[in-house]
């Protein structure tokens, strides 16, 4: 059965739009109850958090009732980062947990993904087999056995212990001055906590939600709110996480902005200097730039790229037994701490390496020198295809050979909006923004 629901993470779209509705919402809880308590027995648990959408008491709410129908017995952490969710499904011997969250969106999307018992993403087959399960009837349990909601009040504060843990015993920030912009998402309240307990003095941004202003010019899609306020009030860091704080930029105490490549080359290095790094490998999509590849061979370290998605990341590190992997965009999954993305980890890990070196941010976060590499999106409305024209596929094939083997170009489909990227890097510039503004155009021309 080929998966129509189900994207690159989870379900996503425009809320109180399908899929993003009440009504579905209320019928794939159902399914995924339906999956992960096939006996209709009572006592299965699920935890479900959520982000500061305004959508998100909508969908809970659905999700839960169709929870319940099925026998599962519910327990709300309320808003929480979603590696809170994927930690607590494992800490509070769960059977599945729920994220309700579109990540970086803006506060009209929504989106829903699902955590195994492990803690970790379902799998493609488990995508799949509740789509098979929302397709048809879906069976209810006897009233009997209709399943429990319940809010738990200390969930931010599990979540927040825990990250305090993958600092060496007796760390301290005392003396640090962090910006942190929480992009008025699941984190406003968790991040400054956890950096005021550890001892810096924290400058919090982004931490007044009204359920419309997440992601709104805050956040690590909008960094420069931050990167002003590290200047401004002279802070040795910044950290920007999205609206379900997965994902970290770093901003230096200049102001530049480090990402998610940036974070994994430090990263990379110092755990293999610590032989932490299992195999000497780091994985990561491609995406990623060039640059850091030539950077780890430089440093006898390998380079393993995925598709596109922090799922298809820890998948391969799953598979291969590698502990550090991760996104250009900040997602950095480190499986000895956690099993998805974790904003606030990774930030830690990069303060942990300057309070221990007695280096600025700034040197710290300058691994590697990136080649000149241009990102262009193109939206596309429902229903077109961006890339079946013959001219489109004519200029890709143009494109590719004015690089020759000089760089890299790489065209697809977003997983989670209706869009088309178009990436490519080569170091002579003039040539790679001539080479995106002409696939570009086709593209735009064929829509």
């Amino acid at each position: 059965m080929t998966r129509h629901l189900f994207g690159t993470d989870g379900v996503r779209g425009q809320a109180n739009t399908w899929p993003m509705t009440a009504e579905n919402a209320l019928r794939l809880g159902a399914a995924a109850g339906r999956f992960f308590n096939r006996g209709g027995e009572n006592g299965h648990r699920v935890v479900i958090g959520k982000d500061t959408r305004r959508s998100c008491y909508m969908l809970e709410q659905a999700l839960t009732a169709g929870l319940t129908s099925t026998g599962m017995n519910v327990l709300l952490l309320g808003p929480v980062p979603t590696p809170a969710v994927g930690y607590l499904t494992r800490s509070m011997r769960a059977d599945v947990g729920i994220m309700i969250s579109a990540s970086h969106n803006p506060a009209t999307d929504n989106g829903i993904k699902f955590f195994g018992p492990d803690g970790f993403k379902l799998s493609d087959e488990a995508e799949t087999a509740i789509e098979s399960i929302l397709a048809g009837d879906i069976e209810l349990v006897e009233p009997m056995k209709i399943g429990r909601a319940q809010r738990v009040d200390d969930g931010r504060g599990r979540y927040v212990e825990y990250v305090k843990t993958t600092l060496p015993r007796g760390a301290s920030l005392r003396g640090v001055k962090v910006v942190v912009d929480c992009a008025h998402g699941a984190a406003y309240k968790a991040a400054p906590e956890l950096l005021w307990e550890l001892g810096a003095e924290v400058i919090a941004l982004g931490v007044s939600p009204d359920g419309f202003n997440i992601n709104r010019e805050v956040g690590s899609t909008a960094p420069r709110a931050a990167a002003e306020a590290v200047v401004a009030n002279g802070a040795d860091l910044g950290l920007c996480l999205d609206g379900d704080a997965d994902r970290v930029v770093v901003i230096d105490e200049k102001g530049n902005i480090a990402d998610g490549d940036q974070i994994m080359a430090l990263l990379a290095r110092r755990w293999a200097e610590d032989q932490r790094l299992n195999d000497g490998t780091l994985v990561a999509t491609v995406m990623s730039n060039l640059g850091l590849e030539r950077y780890l061979q430089g440093h006898g370290l390998r380079l393993e790229r995925t598709a596109v998605g922090d799922r298809y990341v820890v998948e391969r590190m799953r598979a291969g037994g590698f502990n550090l992997g991760g996104e250009q965009s900040g997602h950095i999954v480190m499986t000895d701490y956690a099993t998805t993305g974790d904003g606030l980890i990774a930030g830690l890990q990069v303060l942990q390496s300057m309070v221990e070196r007695g280096e600025p941010a700034s040197r710290v976060l300058r691994q590697f020198e990136p080649v000149p590499q241009l990102l262009r999106n193109v939206r596309f409305a429902a229903g077109q295809a961006p890339m079946a024209a013959p001219s489109v596929q004519s200029a890709i094939r143009d494109a590719e050979a004015r690089l020759n083997g000089r760089g890299r170009l790489l065209i697809r489909k977003s997983g989670t909006e209706p869009m088309v990227r178009v990436m490519a890097e080569c170091e002579d510039q003039a040539l790679l923004e001539e080479i995106i503004a002409s696939v570009v155009s086709e593209i735009e021309a064929s829509l």
